[in-house]
């Protein structure tokens, strides 16, 4: 998508950490590099939740630029779950039987500093509509897809008429029934759930669901739960996944109150990812017999519903490895 009107941008995310005054900001003679290998964003609605007189506060460790991004880590890679040997067209991501991922978008209005795909991002934030085309036709021609999950980047970057007629298209395929969209906006800019969203994710015969990212309880601002609000009453089933990061809910009473957060919103506390091994993001990582301790401390505070599963992706596996 070339025209900026077709692309949602509430806030017109900051692009560079020395824009922000944080009181208690410890020096960092690397954050600098790091922000020019892989730039800041984060939209206002999101960093009015910072604590800025904490350098340790965690929303603000999930988005600033850090110098321990530059450290070089065996095994942290730049496509740590080698998706590129999974993109049967591009712009398609097929990894598991009966569903893919269609990426229709590189831009997010938040970039988090442990993503996955944080060098993909640094390719440009346009949209790869260019390459719909190509995966509808794949999609029709494979009719064992059941699932289509919207990705990115992240979706909800783009605007929702665009987003209508690719669900449209979607709808008719004959052999899809549903539409999964993973998205952080509604955490990062809740203002993006309007009634134009809830229109198109109900405007076909496909159900619709949502799968949203929180990483901790501090980011469920009254407007976020709103946000969630209006999806429910919507009638669009809700899903978090969070990702296991040190320093920002490496502890039990955080990640249980994240849960209970989470469950009264109407949003299912689904999956715990172990952090996946992205180069830049080490400094996040959190041990395997840590997050199994963890998990197992969260069930003796918590009902079955509220333990969200913990995982791991292993490329080249038939599905995520639960641990």
């Amino acid at each position: 998508m070339n025209s900026k009107k077709e692309h949602y941008n509430p806030n017109e995310p900051d692009d560079h950490p020395l824009n922000l005054a944080s009181p208690g900001k410890r020096a960092d003679p690397g954050a600098d590099e790091a922000a020019r290998l892989y730039s800041y964003r984060a939209p206002g609605s999101f960093t009015d939740r910072i604590d800025w007189s904490n350098p340790d506060d965690p929303l603000l460790r999930q988005v600033m630029p850090s110098g321990e991004e530059l450290q070089r880590v065996v095994g942290f890679t730049t496509d740590p779950l080698q998706e590129a040997e999974c993109v049967p067209v591009p712009g398609l991501i097929q990894k598991y039987p009966g569903r893919v991922l269609l990426r229709v978008t590189r831009d997010c209005a938040i970039h988090c500093r442990y993503c996955f795909r944080r060098h993909d991002k640094n390719r440009g934030g346009e949209e790869l509509a260019e390459d719909w085309a190509a995966s509808l036709r794949h999609i029709r021609q494979d009719w064992q897809i059941r699932e289509v999950i919207l990705s990115g980047g992240d979706p909800l970057m783009v605007s929702d008429q665009r987003l209508a007629g690719l669900a449209g298209k979607l709808a008719a395929i004959p052999h899809l029934t549903r539409l999964r969209i993973h998205s952080r906006m509604p955490v990062a800019s809740p203002e993006r759930v309007g009634d134009k969203l809830l229109g198109w994710l109900n405007g076909t015969r496909l159900t619709p669901m949502m799968v949203i990212h929180c990483n901790h309880p501090a980011e469920l601002s009254k407007e976020v739960v709103a946000a969630l609000g209006r999806l429910a009453e919507g009638g669009v089933p809700l899903f978090n996944q969070s990702v296991l990061l040190k320093g920002v809910n490496d502890r039990v009473d955080i990640l249980a109150e994240l849960s209970e957060r989470l469950l009264d919103a109407r949003c299912t506390p689904y999956y715990l990812h172990l952090l996946d091994p992205v180069a830049g993001a080490a400094h996040f990582q959190v041990g395997e017999n840590r997050a199994k301790k963890l998990t197992a401390d969260l069930r003796l505070k918590l009902p079955g519903l509220g333990v969200p599963t913990l995982v791991r992706e292993i490329p080249g596996e038939g599905a995520k490895t639960v641990l």
